[in-house]
């Protein structure tokens, strides 16, 4: 038990340096009203952030660090051993985000926003309305709401916790990170850790979540590495 848990160490050592970084970001930038303008640089910046952990790009980022253990031209074992453990922590962080909002229902923040515009009696009332029925509710909003947050808001009416790109980018900072962390490469793990952060800011500044909602996804990546299984890769080599 000790092994397994040792083994993980290096990778909860890199997730608790980004919840830290991500929870003293959130009390030094406050989260803005929704309907405030936007600049076209803040705009550019928190739609990247949260469009590389956001489907369809989430798979190019996933891409990206699946390649790094090729380019640092590990033993084919070992690369093999990364890839199926992040496989199998990627689709369990899928399934637990799936699972947790349809039991917690909690709605997102901007359904209050659209209450306090007349646009709906209530964030519960919104849920309640068809897909078609959400979006023109939202599409209602763009004059007193901007585009940079209007895009987030259309394509994402379901509910709140957790945050699905803050867990995406939780277990890509828990297991690479920690990846990172043992093969030496500290600047590679904390440039990861402050991608991540940003993502988790991205959220909360589009009015998508909740800080309970990014920092209860960290928890949630945290638990579900739990059932990442370890094993020796040259286990069968050494005993020849």
């Amino acid at each position: 038990m000790m092994t397994f848990i040792s083994k993980k160490l290096p990778n909860f050592i890199a997730l608790g340096l980004f919840a830290i970084l991500l929870f003293i970001a959130i009390h030094i930038f406050p989260v803005p009203v929704l309907t405030t303008p936007v600049s076209s640089a803040a705009g550019i910046t928190f739609a990247l952030l949260t469009d590389s952990a956001g489907s369809p790009f989430f798979l190019i980022t996933s891409a990206l660090l699946c390649l790094t253990p090729v380019f640092m031209r590990l033993p084919k074992k070992t690369i093999t051993k990364v890839w199926i453990q992040f496989g199998i922590l990627l689709v369990l962080s899928f399934v637990t985000k799936t699972v947790l909002k349809h039991e917690t229902a909690i709605p997102r923040p901007y359904t209050y926003e659209l209450q306090h515009l007349h646009l709906v009696d209530s964030p519960t009332a919104f849920y309640a309305l068809d897909s078609a029925a959400k979006d023109n509710i939202v599409k209602e909003a763009s004059a007193y709401v901007s585009p940079w947050r209007l895009r987030s808001w259309e394509g994402e009416t379901n509910y709140s916790f957790p945050s699905g790109h803050t867990i995406f980018a939780a277990i890509c900072v828990l297991f690479w990170g920690g990846f990172f962390i043992r093969q030496g490469k500290y600047l590679i793990a904390g440039g990861l850790i402050i991608w991540a952060t940003g993502v988790g800011i991205s959220r909360l500044w589009l009015g998508m979540h909740f800080p309970s909602d990014v920092m209860g996804s960290i928890l949630s990546a945290a638990v579900l590495y739990f059932f990442v299984p370890e094993w020796d890769e040259n286990t069968k080599k050494n005993r020849k």
